[in-house]
């Protein structure tokens, strides 16, 4: 287990601030937030590379604030893979154990088993400008599990791949994480890539840690506009919550009002996910409470789907299928009725 208790990093011209996190044994933790949040400096400083303004950081039931990097029994694996480009595959792999002194048996022994756990032992005399972007972070995997750290810091290990790559390399982490059951710290400013692997999910923006969930929380329950913009929620307003008739609740804002499912009131937020709102060209019977009519104001392509932006006049992000698109033959300036569910609404 790792435990970070108000931990303060000062580096002049970023600091990271007063930040409280608890990562289980075993745990597969993703730590998401923009470019500039300070994800790599938090990462950082669990490995032991930046001095501690305060603050301490426990693993496995020892205090490691002050202790040396090669002491704390981390494994690192950089975005940029940093493997030495002057060694084999081998040799790289082998590194931290003839660094231990380790006898010549147990690293060769580790070297086959960590390049049969990845899939590289046919690569082992090669060098590493000689390899593909997803075999260098392969092997940058296999090297820092030889050592069996006790925490695995991956510092966005997909971010250099190509989409394909990234794909196969994400299903390798998985099923890693699966078989060995290691605990990492996973850090990542993609969301899919977030709610794709980690267990639970931390949200940090601009050195401060913002929401702590498991994928459907931070998904589905923003805590703050930040994170619910950054979980591509779209839908943000801000409006009043009163009491409606029939003992229903509604959201209200300008001249629109929608019902909602909460015991909060008073002037708050409203979020709905894009994929929980019905597109249809004339009104749809079913149960969900909220229908309103509006016009399309803009389409966005993205391939397989598009978002459609629906004034009511309020304006409303909606996903339809490539498919229902075209078979409703939506087009900009089009009439249609949008449908959600009270429930599918979130009030923070």
């Amino acid at each position: 287990m790792i435990e970070i208790r108000n931990l303060t990093v000062d580096l002049g011209s970023f600091l990271l601030r007063d930040v409280n996190l608890t990562v289980e044994k075993g745990e597969y933790f993703i730590i998401l937030g923009p470019t500039g949040a300070g994800k790599t400096i938090l990462l950082e400083s669990i490995a032991g590379l930046y001095p501690i303004r305060s603050g301490q950081i426990w693993l496995e039931g020892r205090e490691v604030t002050r202790l040396e990097p090669e002491k704390r029994g981390i494994g690192f694996v950089y975005q940029d893979y940093v493997l030495f480009p002057h060694l084999s595959v081998k040799d790289n792999l082998t590194f931290g154990l003839r660094q231990r002194r380790r006898p010549k048996e147990e690293v060769q022994r580790t070297a086959e088993w960590v390049g049969d756990l990845l899939g590289v032992n046919h690569l082992l005399e090669r060098r590493p400008d000689t390899l593909s972007g997803g075999e260098r972070q392969k092997v940058a995997l296999a090297r820092a599990l030889s050592v069996s750290p006790q925490v695995l810091l991956l510092d966005e290990p997909l971010s250099a791949l190509d989409p394909q790559t990234r794909e196969g390399v994400q299903q390798e982490l998985r099923r890693l994480h699966q078989r060995l059951q290691p605990t990492i710290i996973h850090v990542t400013h993609d969301f899919e890539e977030a709610i794709a692997l980690g267990d639970r999910i931390a949200v940090l923006n601009e050195g401060r840690i913002l929401q702590v969930g498991t994928p459907e929380e931070i998904f589905r329950q923003p805590n703050s506009e930040f994170v619910a913009r950054f979980s591509l929620t779209r839908n943000i307003f801000a409006g009043d919550v009163r009491q409606g008739a029939d003992e229903s609740t509604l959201f209200a804002i300008d001249n629109t009002e929608f019902e909602v499912v909460t015991v909060l009131r008073g002037r708050l937020h409203a979020s709905i996910r894009p994929e929980d709102i019905l597109v249809s060209r004339e009104p749809v019977v079913s149960s969900a409470r909220n229908r309103l009519k509006g016009t399309i104001a803009a389409v966005a392509d993205r391939g397989s789907t598009v978002n459609l932006t629906v004034s009511t006049p309020l304006d409303f992000v909606c996903l339809v299928t490539r498919r229902s698109f075209d078979e409703m033959d939506l087009q900009k300036g089009g009439e249609v009725y949008i449908t959600f569910k009270a429930s599918s609404v979130h009030v923070f």
